[in-house]
């Protein structure tokens, strides 16, 4: 099993969508048992893959040492994907771990659901707390996307430095660059810095996720958004089997 963080600092950097489609090659490219958690409030993930979240139980009760994260794991319409949703509870995540006293409790609970899953990822708030520090005690490699602007630069600084003062064992960080659109000229500079990053273009059909409600890959398999997720997970295997 290995977990998959994907983390910004910085909202608006296609954090979510990049979850959605990744947790989605995972089960339908490789076929791998794979858990989307969602640490976002928001919900995204659950509402980009067309799932509420269970009215009588809250997100923040996994946290709970007696409850068993299992209970709250919903199935999504696709094979092999499935979705532990979060809800407005979740806000109040922070408080919680440190009334627990557990600094790597989420790890415990990831480390529980390894009998199920192969593949565990992370829609991570973009936040600097006690929950971005747990997940970079379970994660096992950290996903970045980073749109072409001199912020997300700033933003990719605080998450090197977030995820290597997690301790000596931190897990590696995959920059990504995302919202990339190639006839504009800062975002050729971007890419001519960085060309060995992966990327995933600006498109309308990564657009659409919001309104059909379903990762690009389900609805648009041929278009140049699918590939580019399809050749960044195949990119994120290949370096998981270095680990």
């Amino acid at each position: 099993m290995a977990s998959i963080a994907i983390y910004s600092v910085k909202g608006g950097v296609g954090k979510t969508t990049f979850s959605v489609n990744l947790a989605w090659c995972a089960a339908s490219i490789s076929r791998r048992e794979t858990l989307l958690w969602d640490l976002d409030a928001a919900n995204g993930s659950g509402f980009l893959l067309g799932v509420d979240p269970k009215k009588k139980r809250s997100a923040q009760s996994v946290f709970d040492l007696d409850r068993d994260p299992a209970k709250l794991i919903q199935k999504t319409d696709f094979s092999k994907l499935h979705l532990l949703p979060a809800d407005e509870s979740i806000r109040t995540l922070d408080r919680q771990f440190d009334q627990i006293g557990k600094k790597k409790r989420l790890a415990k609970l990831v480390g529980g659901l390894s009998k199920d899953y192969d593949r565990i990822l992370f829609d991570c708030p973009p936040v600097l707390n006690e929950i971005s520090a747990q997940v970079m005690r379970a994660a096992d490699l950290v996903i970045v996307p980073l749109p072409p602007s001199p912020l997300s630069a700033r933003a990719f600084e605080q998450v090197v430095k977030e995820v290597r003062g997690s301790g000596k064992k931190h897990p590696p960080i995959l920059p990504v660059m995302s919202m990339i659109d190639m006839r504009r000229s800062l975002h050729k500079q971007a890419r001519a810095a960085n060309p060995r990053w992966p990327v995933v273009p600006l498109a309308s059909a990564i657009e659409q996720c919001a309104v059909e409600q379903r990762p690009v890959g389900a609805f648009a398999p041929r278009s140049p958004a699918s590939r580019a997720f399809a050749q960044l997970w195949t990119a994120i295997e290949r370096k998981l089997a270095t680990l």
